[in-house]
């Protein structure tokens, strides 16, 4: 497969179009595989040229250094699909499905357990990475297995299932954030029989809270930080005085204090800055440190505290 002559793989690419923050510098190469073959040609490509591979879905829980990306950026988002049985409640997805995508096409069929994802911008496979969640349900409810592609040297392209119970889930947390394989679909077990106008009801629902609560209006990753439970990070960073706060066209959002917004023409430095701005603010404060949700990209170690 000519991949640069095809034009699958291309120089020198923006991130900023590629994430929900709208920020991020280049990608040294970016390609956006739509099936398997081009997967794993991709792969064996940047194996021959000995060039790191980095994985992307959506780009909502993203923070792309303003430098860009060195190596082969690999995002899934064209990877799409899904295969739900009615009867069994059995629901298989491809990466790059969008998951309220998922979510409604489970409740007109009557399956219940997805109604929470409605409101959440990312892909299944960034949803069993990050474990993700919002009112009250979360990933690994749900999740049963995931089929993934290793990334590690000698076995780098070697397919496996990795079951649940392998997963090491916990609270926005997976052993598939080690980076040592790229999940290719998710398999899910939802509760079948429920009635689809009524799961149908209840993801609208779902979703008009989460918009009429949360600051859609403006780039964003959704929530920055993790609720260090019981507490909830945004009341923690609101208590302080913290909305409003700028660096740049970086903002904690007026709106909900967990969400950092992009003004307009913010970069990723000033959105870190911020980050870490808070970070401290509430640790002088409340003691308390908060650790981001989102995952930064290109940036230096942050040792947590």
């Amino acid at each position: 497969m000519q991949l640069v002559e095809s034009g699958l793989l291309k120089r020198q690419v923006s991130l900023a179009d590629y994430t929900t923050w709208r920020v991020g510098g280049p990608a040294e190469w970016l390609a956006e595989p739509s099936n398997d073959e081009q997967l794993d040609a991709l792969l064996q490509w940047a194996q021959d040229e000995d060039l790191p591979c980095r994985v992307i879905g959506a780009g909502s829980n993203l923070l792309i250094h303003d430098d860009g990306l060195s190596g082969l950026t690999l995002c899934l988002r064209k990877l799409q699909g899904s295969d739900l049985d009615a009867d069994s409640g059995v629901v298989s997805a491809w990466a790059g499905e969008p998951i309220p995508t998922l979510a409604r096409r489970a409740a007109r069929a009557g399956l219940h357990g997805l109604e929470w994802a409605v409101g959440i911008p990312g892909t299944v496979g960034g949803a069993a990475v990050m474990n993700a969640g919002a009112q009250g349900g979360c990933t690994a409810e749900r999740l049963v297995a995931v089929d993934v592609l290793s990334l590690d040297g000698d076995t780098c392209g070697a397919r496996l299932r990795i079951e649940h119970n392998d997963l090491d889930f916990d609270y926005r947390h997976s052993r598939l954030q080690n980076g040592h394989h790229l999940v290719i679909r998710g398999h899910f077990q939802l509760e079948p029989g429920h009635d689809p106008t009524a799961l149908t009801q209840r993801t609208s629902s779902n979703l008009s809270h989460r918009t009429g609560t949360q600051p859609y209006q403006w780039p964003s990753c959704g929530s920055v930080f993790r609720n260090p439970e019981p507490l909830k990070a945004g009341r923690l960073i609101e208590a302080l005085g913290l909305k409003g706060q700028r660096i740049g066209d970086a903002q904690v959002s007026p709106m909900h204090a967990n969400f950092i917004v992009n003004l307009g023409h913010a970069t990723a430095e000033q959105i870190s800055d911020l980050i870490e701005l808070v970070q401290t603010t509430v640790t002088k404060h409340h003691g308390i440190h908060l650790h981001p949700e989102v995952k930064r990209l290109g940036f230096p170690e942050v040792t947590p505290l």
